[in-house]
């Protein structure tokens, strides 16, 4: 490689270490570079981006004060502080698997596990250098969002013998992608297999195929990809969005959840993994997964106010559908903290009025009704504009529960109104649990809390009619609870047994199959027991 190549690139070196800091100094000093800038934290290292074009950036994955290494190169790349023409490396004396699937995401150009020698930095860094400065062109035109232009440089180069060629047949298929040339690159992908069994060509395939419309073939190849470590958390993310597609939304469920244990930093794949547990009504789900993206949101490009009001909400969700009194105390005090978090990281956001909501809510899940009543109408509801859609979810269901129903019908109807106006800001699976929600709302009258305490007394009264609907409707409502399974499988028994009446098995089977894969109580599992043998006693079929 040139020398004049290493003295006249430019390097950003992003270290908080000082020890390190020197070492990669000296280290670059010995192999020729003379243009080099430090940072020692991420705010530093996005102000000169934002002055100065660097043709590499050696990034430590660990920095600590507020963003770290993946928050700040994320955010390079969303703003365009870099260009695809700058090398970006990650050096990293952690190797957990987390951090290392976080960092094959962000797809960076390498990837050092300190400590490294100075040949072995020489070498990776000459081959980036050389790379991005032979293909500045076309990577010059992808920045400009010059995409065609793109697209016939590289094939003008790959009509040449070319040393790029991997490279530039990826590029190809990007950019056939990003063009929606699906069927072009369908054919582009299943070429350059022919040659070389690539990974990414096997997932541009499966991205094509998907596009396509073309979902039993592009399932068939995921599920082989599930098998290889290089491919499995892809193949799990493109099955998650293919099968939210198909409306199939427990196995996206299952499908996104395992992809967010294993590289849990992707917000965009957490939000997506919510979007499916709400409508799944996996509110516990929902709210861990809330809780993540407040963890790893904070400071990123995602941090906002929202964040932080999100998990407080997902909190008061889930802690509306189950009946454990300590569980219940702890969320509360969680939801404090998410709302003291939110006042200490903005504290000029104007946040109050949904601040007001969720206390609302939390007085309504301590049975302080009264209270919740007073801060709910104390809002101004002459200001009908929508400015946050969760906000105004949040204020819906609050009017729900506190009996207000023809307030909370008009306030959904209003929110779908602006989703459907605005399907840009708008998830399309969110935008299904708000529906799924206005319907239920309008169905059940009662909060979540009621309508089970309603269900126990009238059974407990002997009015297994009035009891049974009212079991199924909290049922409907909160799938995921066990007691709420159990307490309407005795109903189903006990009213068979006693009324003769026909058994409603397959409402029996779905009791029978949350409460054999949920961890009971003792008195559960006794109870449980001594169904399961009533019934078949009875020869009903349950499981």
């Amino acid at each position: 490689m040139s020398k004049n190549i290493f003295n006249e690139a430019k390097i950003l070196i992003v270290e908080e270490q000082p020890l390190a800091q020197s070492y990669m100094k000296q280290s670059l000093e010995k192999i020729g570079f003379g243009h080099m800038r430090f940072a020692d934290h991420a705010l530093a290292a996005k102000e000169q981006c934002l002055h100065e074009e660097f043709d590499l950036v050696i990034c430590s994955f660990n920095l600590s004060k507020r963003q770290d290494g993946y928050q700040l190169y994320e955010e390079l790349r969303a703003k365009a502080l870099i260009k695809h023409s700058t090398g970006f490396i990650f050096t990293s004396a952690e190797t957990s698997g987390e951090l290392v699937h976080s960092v094959l995401e962000l797809q960076p150009d390498d990837f050092l596990v300190k400590p490294f020698s100075v040949q072995e930095l020489r070498v990776r860094i000459e081959r980036i250098l050389k790379r991005k400065s032979d293909l500045k062109a076309i990577y010059t035109l992808i920045d400009d969002d010059n995409q065609s232009k793109a697209l016939k440089q590289i094939n003008a180069q790959l009509d040449k013998s070319n040393k790029y060629s991997p490279i530039l047949l990826r590029l190809k298929g990007n950019i056939l992608l990003a063009l929606k040339q699906n069927q072009e690159a369908k054919d582009f992908f299943k070429s350059v297999l022919n040659m070389q069994k690539f990974a990414w060509a096997k997932v541009g395939l499966v991205e094509a195929l998907i596009a396509n419309n073309e979902h039993i073939l592009a399932q068939r190849m995921l599920k082989t990809m599930l098998e290889r470590n290089e491919t499995r958390l892809i193949a799990l993310d493109l099955l998650g969005r293919l099968e939210i597609k198909l409306n199939q939304f427990d196995l996206a469920q299952d499908f996104l959840s395992q992809a967010a244990h294993i590289a849990p930093r992707n917000i965009d794949r957490q939000k997506s993994l919510n979007s499916v547990s709400l409508i799944n009504r996996d509110y516990e789900t929902s709210y861990l997964t809330q809780k993540d993206i407040a963890t790893y949101a904070k400071y990123s490009m995602h941090d906002s106010p929202d964040i932080y009001l999100n998990a407080a909400r997902a909190g008061i969700d889930f802690a509306l559908t189950t009946d454990q009194t300590d569980q219940i105390n702890r969320i509360s005090r969680q939801t404090n903290k998410y709302i003291n978090e939110l006042k200490t990281q903005f504290p000029t956001s104007n946040a109050q009025t949904q601040i007001d909501v969720l206390n609302a809510r939390l007085y309504y899940l301590k049975d302080e009704h009264k209270k919740a009543k007073q801060l709910i109408e104390q809002l101004d509801d002459s200001d009908t504009q929508i400015r946050s859609v969760d906000g105004a979810l949040d204020k819906a269901k609050a009017l729900h529960e506190l009996g207000f129903h023809q307030k909370a019908q008009a306030l959904f109807s209003q929110i779908i109104d602006h989703c459907e106006r605005h399907p840009s800001r708008s998830d399309a699976t969110y935008l299904r649990y708000i529906q799924q929600q206005q319907s239920e709302r309008r169905d059940i009258k009662m909060g979540p809390k009621e309508l089970n305490n309603h269900a126990v007394k009238q059974f407990e009264r002997g009015q297994l009619n009035v009891a049974l609907e009212a079991f199924s409707q909290a049922f409907r409502v909160m799938p995921h609870n066990p007691s709420i399974a159990l307490n309407l499988l005795q109903c189903l028994v006990d009213k068979s047994k006693k009324q003769g009446d026909s058994f409603n098995s397959l409402l029996a089977q779905k009791c029978f199959k949350l409460l054999k894969k949920s961890p009971l109580a003792e008195e559960q599992s006794e109870r449980f027991d001594k169904l399961l043998q009533i019934a078949k006693e009875m020869k009903l079929e349950i499981s």
